[in-house]
């Protein structure tokens, strides 16, 4: 008997347990992400050309205790290795872990190779060929804290690998995840029964049922193992385990019943799923076509099982614009495919929600590195879910009809306005606590974090409902639509990137033309409630020197410029925002060496600043404790010792244009006066009527001399 372990993605640890008792090793038992056994070499041998479930099988050499890098090295190179492989064979290290002494898996792997080529150096003088591609020898080790396994890798290229896919589609499923679908949907109990895929992509679900089915060994169409170049290898054993699946197969093919239908939108990946049925020997068992899942009808009298891999916003890019298709395919299974049992996978609750459908039971997967979610379901025939179930929540609509009716109010605005722009709905209904944003022919829906006492399932409902009404209402197409979770943030996470998908538009302004970035960070590079105060800026502006503190993408500087100030200081601390300041004045063909961008920190830099300027202009956040400034700031605290020096920096008859968006408040108008100035609050004045309702959305005073 041998050690063996067999690494599986996480949350297939016990389906894996099972298949492999199965199999006949012994000794069984899971980890995390890995489950070990023991086994003879015709039970290793079977393991590799039948588990469906596991990514690489490794043949434990040898396990020991590390005080450093070493002894590490010394006591690998004490394994025999020539009695393992052949010096005129490739190898590479696959090498897992780190500790305090080995910090760098790389680092480890270097070692490793240096132990094993001097073995062979000393014990023949020959030293074996190292290579990164198509190794003949894979040494696999795992380091845990101070333990260090050897192995060799048993089976070579990962398991998944099955041979019969050479193309795939745009987001291709794991063979083994595919697999442990199949397992967790209790299909695999119920091979008798038809079993469909309407969103079947390269073919990988059916395929592998159809081997399942078959008994067809999912090893057998691969051309390479990892035990070829071990010379414990037992060609004649392998060749009797081969032959005897190969038979089992054949027989299995000929004697399966059972239905396996698959349709995909996509042609060119139906024709890429006939292609690799064909390689995997099952193309006579599955009926692929090329069909809308939407209008699919069940083929067989008796129900079967739906498993299937639709698109989602992580794979296939914006979620948005996948929540129609889900709410119309819970639709179209409940009214046609009644008594059926579904099993779906997806990555996002909201898509679940949309179906509308409440699921048996629920497993936590990984595709690759995406955490994703098995539903499965027993659908309803349609009269027994009429009958229990209510109709779509009228909230839905609720939300739609006050859409309709803001946005019947912003149009007669919008006549009078030189914007293109505009806030649409603000969190107008409680039941639906969102922002929506209208940026040309694009829509932008900032979710607000929901209070605790909100069911989380209830306000993920109601986001489904909401993302479900705007394309109806707004006359804009789902791929139009960009969904943000606004929550309370912390330090500079304001200014980190949120997502990769990188939408820009240049949008206009009273005449300005601005970058606006609608998907990688939280905000859009334009707060639009302060589209009034830069107006009044433009307005004021001519002739003056302009300072702009907090500037954020520098608006409120192209503004003053537009307005034909003298000169333009725009200062913020990220050089990521100041960048795109600069974009914005070249994209409103404002150039000069009066107009100057100064990355630093701005409370620091307004107490060493000496220049004089007549307008000033500044937003600071409400508070910040981020690790670039030396201290806390708190606007309510601070904003006196703020004024303090900003009244050094303000000429006679200048005047501070100060804004700031905290919930009440409160000026402190006696202290001011102490420091010899005064302040009038003009927050009204620069409110727009699409923020109208929220009052305390920002708050904005003109601060002079007195």
């Amino acid at each position: 008997m041998k050690r063996f372990y067999a690494a599986v993605p996480k949350g297939l640890e016990y389906l894996l347990v099972d298949e492999l008792n199965q199999l006949g090793a012994e000794e069984v038992h899971e980890g995390l992400a890995v489950v070990h056994f023991q086994a003879d070499l015709a039970t290793a041998y079977r393991i590799c050309l039948w588990s469906r479930l596991a990514s690489r099988v490794v043949m434990v050499i040898s396990d020991f205790e590390i005080t450093d890098a070493d002894d590490m090295y010394h006591k690998v190179k004490e394994i025999h290795w020539p009695s393992l492989f052949s010096s005129l064979r490739g190898f590479m290290v696959d090498f897992h872990g780190t500790n305090r002494e080995v910090r760098n898996s790389q680092f480890g792997a270097l070692k490793i190779k240096d132990a094993v080529v001097d073995c062979f150096s000393e014990d023949s003088g020959q030293r074996p060929g190292i290579t990164k591609t198509d190794p003949d020898i894979k040494i696999d080790c795992v380091l845990k804290g101070g333990r260090l396994s050897v192995g060799l890798n048993f089976s070579g290229a990962p398991l998944h690998q099955r041979g019969y896919r050479l193309d795939h589609g745009q987001a291709p499923l794991r063979e083994n995840l595919a697999a442990a679908m199949l397992i967790r949907s209790g299909w695999t109990k119920h091979q008798d029964q038809a079993l469909v895929d309407p969103f079947c992509g390269s073919g990988t679900l059916l395929i592998e049922a159809a081997l399942m089915a078959a008994d067809k060994a999912p090893g057998l169409q691969r051309e390479h193992w990892g035990f070829y170049a071990w010379k414990g290898h037992d060609d004649t054993l392998w060749e009797e385990l081969s032959n005897e699946a190969q038979v089992r197969g054949d027989r299995g093919a000929r004697s399966c019943k059972t239905r396996f239908i698959g349709s995909d939108l996509d042609s060119r990946v139906v024709g890429i799923a006939k292609q690799n049925a064909a390689r995997a020997g099952v193309d006579k068992l599955i009926k692929f076509s090329q069909q809308d899942a939407l209008k699919a009808r069940p083929e067989v009298k008796e129900p079967g099982f739906i498993v299937t891999n639709p698109p989602y916003g992580e794979r296939l890019g914006n979620l948005s614009g996948m929540i129609g298709l889900y709410s119309d395919l819970g639709r179209s299974l409940r009214g046609h495919w009644g008594d059926w049992r579904l099993s779906l996978l997806c990555s996002d609750d909201m898509l679940f929600n949309a179906l509308r459908m409440r699921s048996d039971k629920e497993y936590k997967l990984f595709n690759s590195n995406l955490e994703v979610k098995l539903a499965n379901y027993q659908i309803r025939a349609r009269q027994e879910q009429e009958s229990s179930e209510p109709a779509q929540p009228r909230g839905g609509e609720e939300f739609g009809n006050r859409l309709k009716k803001n946005l019947k109010q912003r149009a007669k605005w919008l006549k009078g306005e030189d914007i293109d722009s505009f806030r649409l709905y603000d969190a107008d209904l409680p039941d639906y606590n969102v922002a929506v944003d209208r940026y040309q022919d694009w829509v932008v829906v900032q979710e607000y974090a929901p209070p605790k006492t909100v069911d989380e399932a209830k306000a993920k409902s109601r986001l489904v409902d909401i993302m479900w009404q705007i394309p109806q209402v707004l006359d804009v197409h789902p791929d139009k639509i960009v969904l943000k979770t606004r929550q309370r943030q912390k330090g500079k996470s304001q200014y980190q990137k949120q997502k990769s998908r990188s939408i820009d538009l240049n949008v206009m302004e009273y005449g300005a033309c601005f970058k606006v970035n609608l998907t990688e960070y939280l905000d859009t590079g334009l707060f639009l409630d302060h589209r009034l105060a830069r107006r009044h800026i433009q307005q004021h502006s001519k002739g003056k020197d302009f300072l702009n503190l907090f500037a954020y993408t520098g608006s409120a500087s192209v503004h003053a410029a537009l307005g034909g100030a003298r000169s333009t200081t725009t200062v913020d601390m990220s050089k990521t925002y100041l960048a795109w300041a600069e974009e914005n004045f070249e994209l409103n063909r404002i150039k000069g060496r009066q107009h100057q961008f100064i990355q630093a920190d701005c409370l620091a830099w307004l107490e060493r600043c000496n220049q004089k300027y007549d307008f000033i202009f500044i937003d600071p956040p409400t508070f910040s404790n981020s690790k670039r400034m030396a201290t806390t700031f708190d606007i309510q605290r601070d904003h006196l010792r703020l004024m303090t020096d900003l009244k050094r920096l303000l000429r006679p008859g200048g005047t501070i244009l100060f804004s700031n968006n905290k919930r009440n408040f409160k000026m402190d108008l006696d202290g001011l006066a102490d420091l010899g100035l005064k302040a009038q609050n003009i927050s009204d004045k620069t409110m727009s009527p699409d923020f109208a309702r929220n009052k305390h959305i920002h708050n904005a005073w003109l601060v002079e001399h007195a």
